[in-house]
């Protein structure tokens, strides 16, 4: 599994990072990145609620 953020949409609330830091930080800009490749299989349930709790729906799964 794999996720991306849009970083146009993204503003900046952390909810993700807080959710799930194994896989999301806030860059200098207060914008959330993806910090690995793929998501850890121990980290999934995490991130798929990240990706529901955002306000602004900019996280995308992909799943591999």
């Amino acid at each position: 599994m794999k996720v991306k953020v849009d970083r146009e949409l993204c503003s900046g609330d952390a909810i993700c990072s807080e959710l799930c830091p194994e896989v999301f930080e806030m860059d200098d800009e207060n914008i959330a990145i993806v910090i690995v490749d793929e998501v850890p299989e121990d980290a999934e349930e995490a991130c798929r609620e990240a990706v529901e709790s955002c306000p602004e729906s900019c996280i995308e799964i992909t799943e591999e």
